[in-house]
C-alpha cells in the first residue's frame, strides 16, 4: 500500500531515456472507483527556463513500471504525444 503523500515526494524517472522528470505535481483519480488513473509531472523547461515550460506531462498509471523507495520508474515510450528528448 502506498500513500499519495508518499508518492508526491518521490522523483519520477523515465527509465528508457534515463531522464529525471521531476516530482509528481498532481494525481488523476477515478471518482467512481477511487483508484489513481494517472500522475502529472511538470512540463519541460524551455531554453533555460526563460521561455517558460511546456504543458504538464500526464502519465497513465499503467506506464509506471516500478515504485521504489526514492523514485518512480516510468516508460514514456508508449505515450502517443510524448516526443522524448527531442522535446527540449
Amino acid at each position: 500500500m502506498v500513500k499519495t503523500s508518499d508518492l508526491k515526494v518521490k522523483e519520477v524517472v523515465c527509465f528508457t531515456e534515463g531522464r529525471r522528470l521531476g516530482n509528481i505535481t498532481d494525481l488523476e483519480i477515478d471518482v467512481e472507483t477511487g483508484k489513481i488513473t494517472a500522475i502529472v509531472v511538470p512540463g519541460f523547461s524551455r531554453f533555460l527556463g526563460i521561455l517558460g515550460r511546456s504543458e504538464d506531462v500526464v502519465i497513465p498509471w499503467e506506464n509506471i513500471t516500478k515504485i521504489g523507495t526514492d523514485v518512480l520508474l516510468v516508460d514514456l515510450s508508449k505515450l502517443k504525444n510524448y516526443k522524448g528528448l527531442a522535446e527540449i
